[in-house]
């Protein structure tokens, strides 16, 4: 009898592995429950469902069974990375980051960039300013729900729901209808049921969809089981895999499909994205060769409709995860779903930042509410930028996957360069000061080497901004961005400066010296005299000046007048002789030793170095315009 029962048992395991590698996991699960009860190999059964229960998407149960399979004894280390991940979906967030943590100090691999970002980023992603504002649609059903796609007023999406027909073909997985593709008029009060059903020989028996459009309307990529022509590919362990496939629109209806050569029976290639010139094919796959479970991928479009050879988009984008549900908007930036970035929950929303070059060079999380503690993904902007729609198993939703349609409020910036208004050149370090309506500061920072400044504001709200600098005069403006149209992001506010007025140092006109008893231009004074003739021709060329020279003590009054009117005409005529206007030095006088810049006048001992300080030629700015 105890042999007939392990025998039984036996045999109810290898049925629960068998169902668990066909992915009919719904079915897995109930028998592994079994196994538990009779404690029949039951730390095995234990790690078994629980993965079942993430795979379908059952993050509250996964929990439940992860955290029991992590105290087992010698439980491989992949379930603490499960568990982890499994507590994010429940928003555990602390108790992901310790059981990551474990993970890692386990020797499990993580990324490192990814892993660090980790800590604070729950508080900066709740801080952070919500852009998106979603709103549920009418065409959800009980069902899965997703990949809504936006083209000349139509709505594609993909659905499980079969509502109208009376035999229904149910995958294994979750025990759910087939995917087709749907496609509903925008705003449409209409039900929507298997009389939506697109038109044509895309949908088939097996998973159709989401798809893709062109901008011309007459090519559609679309995902599908691997099955064309009425056969059905498997690859060497008996699973059928995921194809993009091609339709063209011929008489209102999508026929004559097509197979693309970046297809393989022996792994997936789905979520087709077109960039918004229609020459690039992104599309996801786990393909020889990537980075994880999936990865992103993009293939040219040539002129006859042929692809390239796909290039995998790099470890910026990839995870050791899995990527997928590309879409690329009209400013070429790419949004996808991951879960090997740092996230929300199982999958999350990302966007790729580019440089200069168009280099991609980091991902951002979209955030609350595009992002939860469950799977965000399927990713769509119309060509406004404005609005668009993702979809989510989160809990309040109609069925399983459900789509929602949001709309999007833009950060706004202000942004300009400061510069001086004489010689229009970018002004370094100048302190930008922000305040709003009632004078309160916003933002304190500085220029950059270009003198350009960026500060993010809110709409709805009037302020005041001013650049100082302590060689310029300060330039204020105020601005509002009440009543702006939604879709403007950068408000421009360039301000001018005046370089200060009256102050020789500011000016940087320095004061040139002269050999006692002399009115000769000594070397370090041509130097000197040099530079103010580049002032004057190249960067103030509206500066006017005013010379005034001066002797030390030495020597009577009337001697010591003319000498240093010598002086006076001889600093005039050097920059005269080097091209400077006369009409821009509007005096040149001596002034003798009435102007003494110490206490040298006769009734003291002084070195001669002190002397040497009175001996000089003065430059006073009298305008800069």
């Amino acid at each position: 009898m105890v042999s007939f029962t392990a025998s039984a048992q036996y045999g109810k395991q290898k049925k629960a592995d068998t169902l668990f590698n066909k992915f009919s996991f719904v079915k897995a699960a109930e028998v592994y429950k079994e196994l538990i009860e009779n404690k029949y190999n039951e730390d095995y059964a234990v790690r078994r469902l629980a993965d079942c229960y993430a795979l379908l998407r059952d993050v509250k149960n996964a929990a439940k069974y992860y955290k029991k399979a992590v105290k087992q004894d010698n439980v491989p280390i992949e379930y603490y990375y499960n568990y982890a991940q499994a507590l994010r979906g429940i928003e555990d967030y602390k108790g992901s980051r310790e059981w990551m943590r474990r993970y890692k100090d386990s020797g499990g691999v993580t990324s490192t960039k990814n892993f660090g970002k980790d800590g604070n980023f729950i508080t900066s992603i709740f801080n952070a300013k919500q852009q998106y504002f979603l709103s549920k649609v009418n065409f959800n059903s009980k069902l899965s729900d997703f990949g809504a796609y936006e083209h000349d007023g139509k709505v594609y999406f993909a659905s499980t729901r079969d509502e109208g027909v009376s035999v229904k073909r149910l995958y294994g997985w979750n025990e759910q209808p087939f995917l087709d593709v749907y496609v509903t008029e925008k705003g449409s009060k209409e039900p929507v049921d298997h009389k939506a059903k697109l038109k044509g020989d895309v949908n088939s028996i097996y998973h159709d969809g989401p798809v893709a459009i062109t901008k011309d309307g007459t090519t559609m990529y679309f995902t599908r089981n691997d099955f064309f022509k009425n056969i059905q590919e498997k690859d060497k362990k008996g699973i059928n895999n995921i194809k993009i496939y091609r339709a063209t629109l011929k008489d209102s209806v999508w026929t004559d499909v097509e197979d693309l050569s970046i297809n393989n029976s022996e792994y997936t290639t789905q979520h087709p994205a077109l960039s918004s010139d229609g020459k690039k094919l992104y599309f996801a796959s786990d393909r020889p060769g990537g980075f994880g479970g999936s990865d992103i991928y993009v293939v040219d479009i040539n002129e006859d409709g042929s692809l390239g050879n796909p290039e995998n988009l790099g470890d910026v984008i990839n995870t050791s995860g899995s990527e997928g549900m590309p879409f690329i908007n009209n400013e070429g930036t790419l949004f996808f779903s991951s879960d090997g970035h740092v996230g929300l929950g199982m999958l999350d929303i990302f966007a790729t930042v580019a440089d200069k070059d168009n280099k991609i060079i980091d991902v951002i999380n979209l955030g609350v509410p595009v992002n939860s503690s469950k799977d965000d993904f399927s990713f769509f902007m119309g060509e406004d930028g404005l609005t668009g729609y993702i979809a989510s198993n989160r809990s309040g939703g109609m069925g399983d996957d459900d789509i929602y349609a949001y709309n999007r409020v833009p950060l706004l910036n202000v942004e300009g360069v400061v510069t001086d208004a004489i010689n229009k050149k970018p002004i370094a370090n100048a302190i930008i000061t922000l305040l709003d309506g009632n004078n309160k500061q916003i933002a304190y920072m500085e220029t950059d080497e270009e003198g350009y400044y960026e500060i993010n504001i809110d709409r709805d709200v009037d302020y005041k901004i001013t650049a100082s600098q302590k060689k310029y005069e300060d330039d204020s403006e105020s601005f509002t961005t009440k009543n702006i149209e939604t879709k403007v992001t950068t408000i421009t506010k360039n301000l001018e400066l005046n370089p200060v007025q009256d102050v020789v140092i500011l000016a940087e006109l320095n004061t040139i010296y002269f050999d006692f008893d002399k009115h000769n231009i000594r070397p370090d004074a041509a130097l000197e005299l040099d530079k103010i003739v580049n002032l004057m021709l190249n960067e103030y060329p509206g500066m006017v000046i005013r010379i005034e020279s001066h002797t030390d003590s030495r020597g009577d009054l009337t001697y010591n007048d003319k000498l240093s009117i010598d002086r006076a005409n001889s600093t005039y005529e050097y920059l005269i002789s080097k091209g400077i206007d006369p009409a821009r030095i509007t005096e040149h006088q001596g002034f003798g030793e009435r102007r003494l810049t110490n206490g040298c006048d006769g009734s003291v001992d002084c070195e001669e170095s002190n002397h040497q300080l009175n001996r000089r030629t003065e430059f006073i700015v009298i305008k800069m315009k």
